[in-house]
């Protein structure tokens, strides 16, 4: 394998990656009767329509369905994406929950 293959599939497996963040973001949400474009909107108001988000949407499933996801995971996901502004709006929201 030369070099920009391994590149490329580095690439690939960060977006894919990506991908399942964004996924784990929405089903969390879900699972607690959040809206996840709303929340995405409060973090990032310059990118109100995030495609990727629309499609986690489509194949995300409702919570009677789905399995638990811990705030441990999403916030760690979330950290490892260095999404800071949205890891803030789940932790406002975490707080909420938990009152």
């Amino acid at each position: 394998m030369n070099r920009q293959e391994m590149e490329r599939q580095m690439v690939e497996q960060f977006e894919r990656d990506e991908r399942m963040m964004i996924l784990v973001f929405a089903q969390w949400c879900i699972n607690h009767d959040l809206d996840p474009v709303a929340l995405y909107t409060r973090a990032y108001p310059q990118q109100a329509d995030n495609v990727e988000l629309r499609e986690a949407l489509k194949i995300a499933v409702p919570k009677e369905e789905a399995g638990p996801i811990g705030e441990h995971i999403v916030l760690g996901m979330l950290a490892a994406y260095n999404n800071d502004e949205l890891a803030a709006v789940v932790t406002e929201e975490i707080a909420k929950l938990k009152k």
